[in-house]
């Protein structure tokens, strides 16, 4: 990946120009695209190329106005445009062969979290599901313990915790300290001795819980269920949450003296839909680890960062790997090589359920649906009649809100500003 600086006076951009860039994609011309950035808005003309110049999945007549960071397609390479490209400008490549996929903004929080185990012995790691909170905390343990696997790493789902069994789980139990007991029981923070303990969903522990999870981390000590006797720890601790945790102390739902002992430092992860430079390699590493013979087309990763994502990097790879096994379903029998196409990829895929319980009575997921008008309207006014940001927090396509305009009258915010 190789980062581009774009000013007032804009760029031309065709293949060899800038060199380096585009030499080897031979559906780009020699002068496909200009893009210019002036009062903080992209003005982005087509130059007349062979195979035109898509953004946002839609391609250019004229030249257009976008604020943002839009997408640009031209021939089979995709260009994103960002605000500030210092991230991105020495990035060989957003991650090892082995280990996460890190873009230039995942970076930054990965340098946070290293300050911080050098700093202190906690962390704190906000983020949206499925945005990799586990991988930062694992990172912090290794910055802090090394990788060489001695130290341990004990990760506990808070909100997965039956109720009632938080104390006995977190702090363990001595033989006879409730029917049953017939033997000491190690808890989660024992084990984590001389390692890192990993708290997920940290807002979802019941405060008493939180009062004596704050009296280990200040007196080193833990006292099993059952137990007079406190035995000696020794323990970094990573918490991670989707909640904003100083809200929730405003709230009365979380401690505030546990959460100037945890809530500091804090990184916060972006989501997915905010990391597209990751997307080409997320994608390729999950096809790989399907079939050998599969790549992703151009307009699968386009199609792929066109959509919301609420579910981030899970989401993402579960349903490459769907799209994957379709299309290995329908290629030929002795095909050495198969493309991954938009038509692979399932339509409800990475689309935000709009206005719909977020489960069933039976616990299944609700599946993802078209928004109604009055949800369009809000969205358009929330927006201030930006078309494609509209699109982006209601998880449909650009196209589709523009067909959903051109059939009604015009209503009030729906301009089609970009």
């Amino acid at each position: 990946m190789l980062a581009l600086e774009v000013g007032p006076i804009g760029v031309e951009v065709g293949r060899g120009t800038p060199v380096g860039l585009l030499e080897e994609d031979d559906r780009v011309s020699r002068k496909h695209v200009r893009i210019r950035r002036t009062k903080g808005e992209w003005l982005i003309t087509d130059l007349d190329s062979r195979n035109g110049t898509f953004v946002d999945g839609v391609q250019l007549t004229a030249e257009e106005t976008f604020d943002g960071e839009p997408l640009i397609r031209i021939g089979r390479s995709l260009l994103w445009a960002v605000e500030d490209i210092v991230s991105f400008r020495d990035l060989k490549g957003p991650g090892a062969e082995s280990g996460p996929v890190l873009g230039g903004r995942l970076q930054n929080a990965w340098s946070e979290i290293a300050l911080a185990s050098r700093s202190g012995s906690t962390l704190s790691v906000r983020g949206e599901s499925g945005a990799g909170k586990e991988l930062a905390a694992r990172a912090f343990h290794e910055a802090r313990f090394g990788t060489g696997g001695k130290a341990p790493f004990v990760a506990v789902n808070c909100a997965a915790i039956p109720e009632g069994l938080a104390e006995r789980l977190l702090f363990g139990a001595q033989r006879g300290a409730f029917s049953g007991a017939n033997a000491d029981a190690e808890g989660y923070v024992q084990a984590a001795h001389k390692g890192t303990l990993f708290l997920d969903e940290i807002a979802e522990l019941d405060p008493l819980v939180q009062a004596k999870l704050l009296r280990v981390l200040e007196s080193r000590e833990v006292l099993p269920l059952g137990s007079t006797k406190p035995r000696a720890v020794e323990i970094a601790v990573c918490v991670a949450s989707h909640k904003n945790l100083r809200d929730e102390v405003a709230r009365g739902r979380f401690r505030e003296d546990l959460y100037f002992r945890l809530g500091r430092p804090e990184v916060q992860l972006p989501p997915l839909r905010e990391r597209l430079d990751e997307l080409p390699w997320l994608i390729q590493r999950e096809l790989l680890l399907v079939d050998a013979q599969l790549s992703p087309s151009v307009t699968f990763i386009e199609t792929c960062a066109l959509r919301a994502w609420p579910g981030n990097v899970r989401e993402l790879l579960h349903e490459v790997r769907r799209a994957a096994h379709r299309a290995l379903a329908g290629a030929a029998p002795h095909d050495t090589a198969t493309l991954v196409e938009p038509q692979h990829l399932s339509s409800e895929a990475g689309l935000v359920i709009v206005g719909l319980p977020s489960e069933t009575p039976s616990g299944r997921p609700k599946p993802a649906r078209t928004p109604t008008d009055e949800e369009i309207q809000k969205a358009l006014e929330d927006n201030q009649g930006n078309v494609r940001g509209t699109a982006r927090a209601l998880g449909i396509h650009r196209n589709q809100l523009r067909r959903w305009l051109e059939k009604r009258a015009p209503v009030s915010g729906s301009g089609e500003s970009e």
